[in-house]
């Protein structure tokens, strides 16, 4: 398994606590990018909404899990543009 493919595994076992949906079904992750001999990565994500209540909290659970899967540094970087909307297939599963 390449440090990408083990980054993007965390990301799908990682949950927004407020849907109690990964990230990575939710469309929250825009790129991920790892550098193989530092056995670092970087993830590009947005939340569901700029005032996310638990934004902190999620980059944080992120970080750690990160790290815990092997990675020796986790920069999360935040962006809102473009702003986050929900990829069809979890528009279905959310009914909207």
């Amino acid at each position: 398994m390449t440090w990408k493919q083990k980054a993007i595994e965390v990301l799908k076992h990682t949950l927004d606590p407020e849907l109690n949906i990964d990230i990575w079904t939710l469309g929250l992750i825009y790129d991920v990018s790892t550098d193989e001999d530092l056995e670092t990565v970087k993830v590009k994500m947005t939340f569901t909404t700029p005032l996310c209540p638990f934004g902190p909290q999620l980059v944080g659970d992120l970080k750690r899990s990160l790290l815990a899967a092997g990675f020796r540094d986790a920069d999360i970087e935040i962006v809102f543009d473009p702003p986050w909307e929900p990829p069809e297939g979890l528009r279905e599963m959310l009914g909207v």
